[in-house]
């Protein structure tokens, strides 16, 4: 039986103006997230029609490697603290799995 990678994909709208501290920011908490069990990579992309949306994409070994050990553990708090403030509205996160592609 293959394993399933799993796909966390949230878009995150940033308060106008705070975008480049955003980005600043970001570029800290990257490294939290990298050290989590289960994290395999990720990516922050910047949407070309609207400056304060951006889409965070990671991937991750188990759904529960998201979920319960990277939203359970004191490294997580860190993170809200890096980049939960310049949220507005806060994002909705889904998951998702690979049915088909290269």
């Amino acid at each position: 039986m293959r394993k399933v990678m799993i796909l966390e994909v949230a878009i995150l709208d940033v308060k106008p103006g705070q975008e480049a501290e955003f980005e600043q920011a970001f570029a800290q908490a990257q490294h939290i997230i990298a050290s989590m069990k289960g994290y395999l990579s990720h990516q922050l992309q910047k949407c070309q029609e609207k400056d304060s949306r951006y889409l965070l994409l990671v991937n991750w070994e188990t759904l529960q490697d998201h979920t319960e050990g990277f939203r359970g553990s004191k490294e997580y708090q860190n993170w809200k603290q890096l980049l939960h403030h310049f949220y507005e509205p806060f994002p909705e996160v889904e998951h998702y799995s690979k049915i088909m592609g290269s």
